[in-house]
């Protein structure tokens, strides 16, 4: 038997968090993926404070369950964004790319349970540091905004289990539920799903993408962008020229005008396959077919209980 302290922290049944990723995490996905027993995530990444309180407000009339925001610490409104959430009554938070620091016990003295997502045991200390309730632990087979350490999920988490007493949910490169087990066996409590749900029929990623990311194979995707923020991309026209630039040693400020603006929304959102940013994990390439969220959760924990039973664990 695994310890529950996810499900009993968030009030879920299973413990499996969807990811709040940009672009692919609005509230049809979030109801969803928590009216199937788990806990959904509205990606606040991609949106402005009054967005951001529409999808909550949707989200509150879709599911009775228990929901949260994932919110990136480093956007220029997070102040208001954390508005939002207190006003709308928002009681999950998942931060990420920033210090924890600076919200989480602003955040928890409004009643507000928050999880930080980290890429190494250094920085998972700085979250129990900080206050939070528990971590994501990241490895990096994650999509999107990853740690420069390069550290695989199935080393990070026992190493940031020896280090920490707060619950861990392991992040990064999970997609079965024999991946599931592995990663509790390891010592997290709960796992972080992302490119799975990116993918789901619910998410507001484009079709194009969704089937992009179902076309994809082993070693589609490749970790960029270490010298301003790390990112795990599929590869298209965009990856190669930001790639070519780099070796090439292109200083910051000129990558940085290379990249322009908006480019995770015209190619995750908007569709456009070789002008956009097509974030996703190293999981794409186990993944065969766009299905339902529930079906997805089904399947997921229908494989995990079979495979905790055939190994007896």
């Amino acid at each position: 038997m695994f310890p529950k302290p996810i499900t009993d922290l968030f009030g879920i049944q299973i413990p499996i968090i969807q990811a709040g990723m940009v672009w692919c995490s609005g509230w049809k996905l979030a109801s969803a993926v928590s009216n199937s027993g788990a806990l959904g995530l509205i990606g606040a990444g991609s949106m402005s404070p009054e967005i951001l309180r529409e999808h909550i407000k949707k989200c509150k009339e879709a599911t009775e369950a228990p929901f949260g925001v994932n919110l990136p610490l480093i956007y220029p409104r997070v102040e208001e964004q954390i508005g939002v959430i207190i006003e709308e009554k928002v009681k999950i938070v998942f931060t990420s790319a920033g210090n924890p620091a600076l919200w989480t016990n602003y955040l928890k003295s409004h009643g507000v349970k928050v999880t930080h997502v980290v890429s190494s045991s250094k920085f998972a200390l700085k979250a129990q540091e900080a206050g939070c309730d528990a971590i994501v632990a990241e490895g990096f087979e994650a999509g999107g905004h990853n740690g420069k350490e390069e550290t695989t999920t199935f080393c990070l988490i026992p190493m940031v289990a020896e280090k920490v007493k707060i619950p861990i949910i392991a992040a990064g490169g999970i997609g079965s539920g024999k991946s599931i087990l592995a990663a509790m066996v390891l010592g997290a409590s709960a796992v972080q799903i992302g490119s799975l749900f990116a993918t789901a029929e619910e998410s507001s990623a484009h079709l194009n993408f969704k089937q992009k990311v179902i076309a994809s194979q082993e070693g589609d995707t490749m970790l960029t962008l270490k010298s301003i923020q790390a990112v795990r991309l599929l590869k298209n026209e965009f990856y190669q020229k930001v790639n070519e630039q780099e070796s090439k040693g292109i200083d910051n400020t000129e990558l940085k005008i290379l990249l322009g603006k908006g480019r995770s929304r015209i190619g995750i959102f908007e569709g456009n396959l070789q002008e956009g940013e097509l974030e996703i994990g190293q999981i794409a390439a186990s993944i065969k077919k766009i299905k339902p969220a529930k079906e997805i959760i089904e399947n997921l924990w229908a494989e995990f209980e079979h495979t905790k039973a055939i190994w007896r664990v």
